[in-house]
């Protein structure tokens, strides 16, 4: 028990941000906050502004670059429509680049160290009224402050966004499908620390789990049956305690999760540092590995036309998941990569071996009809327990197999917004 205590400390230490970033981004941070105010006053737009996100509640965390979330909340008498424009006009003689999105939003940087997120949202007296998911950042700030005052529990707040952040899965953003920060927040408030979190995760069976915190609701099936069909596909559902229709963790995926799960069974086995340091995938060592095992290795850059970070990362990641399918109809998948580098590119490993030989099932050979058919399309076929199967020889390699089908597949890629696909060799 000690032993882990220590640790804790330890990775404190690395993920606490240092007392010169936070001065810096707070120095910048007040300027901009008067600079704004000041424009909205000018302006005569009826509108407060807030400090959201981790900086707000204190669980901000060490990263390559910060970035502070700065909310404008509108009057209800805007339309929704105007928000953005609003604010544009706000950042009068503030160089900010747009982002698209439900309700675009802008960003301004400041050096290398961090930028500013600036986010409108309409000013609402309850949950239920919000018309976009970012009107309730408000009260997930409010809720967390008021409910955790304990240093500790911030501290180990900290500790699970660097573990969840080294290991991949920290974002909501969907070529992520994590944890968001604010639901980190409630699953550590709700166990009572880092290890008791990551204990109940290593030991949640198949079935569905849920997590009301306030009890929202009276039990399980009164939650199953109130909440929309759409909130329900995450593995963890965990009732937003400030809004009882929204799962706070809709955006986690199968996937992500049984990762996550995974991480954490082998780190209670094997508490170490190693598990907050960000993995750096050997690509060398992958394919000199390859190699040895006389499997294939291919490394592919692909590139979308969409706009970057949650747009073009969800893309890339759709078509990402799209090739793997292809690939797997004729290759056996031993390992897969995808790595993307927030602006419109993404780079995709796979580690395959040649299946050798397709056996596809047919209809009954009483089915004179669909036997043509069938027939022209297969040039190898056989019969067996009354029914007609081909044989296909898979005698290509996957880069071939790669470089035909993005020949063959242009189309396609048009149409899911891929622009380009080539090999890095």
């Amino acid at each position: 028990m000690k032993k882990n205590e220590e640790l804790l400390k330890e990775v404190l230490k690395k993920v606490e941000p240092t007392k010169e970033d936070l001065d810096e981004i707070k120095h910048y941070t007040e300027k901009f906050l008067y600079e704004i105010k000041n424009n909205l006053k000018k302006l005569n737009i009826d509108a407060e502004v807030f400090i959201g996100g981790s900086f707000a509640k204190g669980t901000v965390i060490k990263k390559g670059k910060y970035d502070i979330d700065i909310f404008i909340r509108y009057n209800k008498k805007y339309k929704n429509e105007e928000l953005s424009n609003l604010t544009k006009k706000a950042l009068n003689k503030i160089i900010f680049s747009q982002i698209h999105g439900s309700r675009d939003y802008f960003r301004v940087n400041y050096g290398k160290n961090f930028f500013i997120e600036v986010i409108p949202v309409r000013k609402i007296n309850r949950p239920e009224e919000y018309e976009n998911i970012t009107d309730l950042s408000y009260f997930h700030v409010k809720y967390i402050n008021s409910k955790i005052k304990s240093k500790k529990i911030l501290d180990e707040i900290k500790i699970a966004k660097a573990f969840c952040y080294a290991n991949g899965c920290y974002g909501a953003e969907s070529y992520i499908s994590g944890f968001s920060g604010y639901s980190l927040e409630l699953l550590v408030y709700y166990y009572k620390g880092f290890f008791n979190f990551i204990k109940a995760i290593s030991k949640i069976k198949n079935e569905k789990e849920i997590i009301d915190i306030e009890k929202k609701f009276k039990n399980k099936k009164n939650a199953l049956l109130d909440l929309n069909t759409s909130k329900l596909n995450s593995p963890i559902i965990l009732i937003d305690p400030t809004y009882q229709q929204r799962n706070a963790l809709a955006a986690l995926s199968q996937r992500t999760y049984e990762k996550f799960k995974k991480i954490c069974i082998e780190f209670i086995k094997n508490p170490s540092l190693s598990f907050f340091e960000n993995k750096k995938v050997d690509l060398n060592k992958i394919k000199e590995d390859a190699i040895k095992k006389k499997d294939e290795f291919i490394l592919l850059e692909t590139e979308t036309n969409k706009q970057e970070g949650d747009i073009a990362g969800s893309k890339l990641m759709k078509f990402y998941n799209h090739l793997e399918k292809e690939i797997n109809e004729f290759f056996i998948i031993k390992e897969k990569g995808f790595n993307y580098n927030n602006k419109k590119s993404a780079r995709y490993f796979f580690v395959a071996k040649n299946k050798k030989e397709i056996i596809s099932e047919g209809p009954f050979l009483s089915d004179k009809k669909n036997i043509l058919r069938f027939k022209k399309r297969h040039r190898t076929t056989f019969s067996k327990n009354n029914k007609i199967y081909s044989r296909e020889k898979i005698n290509f390699t996957l880069r071939e197999f790669v470089n035909k089908w993005k020949i063959k597949n242009k189309k396609k890629m048009k149409d899911m917004d891929i622009i380009s696909i080539r090999e890095i060799k």
